[in-house]
């Protein structure tokens, strides 16, 4: 699997429940995010801000999704947290990610990230994301379940 290395194309099934919160990010590790991202808080390295979930990481069955980076984002290690605020889409968002793993069958199943581009029908240690809400011209719109215990990771 590969990691995000440019923005996501990214849909928005319905703008009028469109969701964005505002989050500081963790600067404990320097990080690249891009949009289309999925955020976690890795209660291993850090209790209050999310940081970008990429494959590498173990996500451990306490750890929490918090959403979908709505926009990205260069963290140093020496930049002071409160100046990495980015714009992540939260429940109830409803987001289309480029993707040929579901199929209108599969409506209802819970959806997983095993790397920060790809979407998943494997818990593994992987974060759910939320539950498929239909698929359309290539993308597979997901409803959002953030934020979330990664209970089945």
């Amino acid at each position: 699997m590969a990691d995000l290395t440019a923005d996501a194309p990214l849909r928005v099934w319905n703008p009028k429940y469109e969701q964005l919160e505002s989050w500081v990010l963790d600067n404990s590790a320097a990080q690249t995010i891009y949009k289309g991202h999925p955020m976690i808080m890795d209660l291993s390295a850090d209790t209050v801000y999310p940081r970008g979930y990429l494959d590498a990481t173990e996500v451990a069955a306490t750890d929490i999704f918090i959403g979908i980076a709505a926009e990205g984002c260069t963290v140093a290690t020496t930049d002071t947290e409160i100046d990495n605020v980015i714009q992540i889409y939260v429940w109830p968002t409803i987001l289309g990610f480029k993707s040929t793993v579901y199929t209108d069958a599969d409506v209802g199943d819970t959806v997983y990230m095993s790397d920060s581009g790809t979407l998943s029908a494997t818990a593994d240690d992987n974060p759910m994301i939320g539950k498929l809400h239909r698929v359309r011209d290539g993308f597979a719109f997901v409803q959002l379940s953030s934020p979330t215990i990664c209970t089945g990771a």
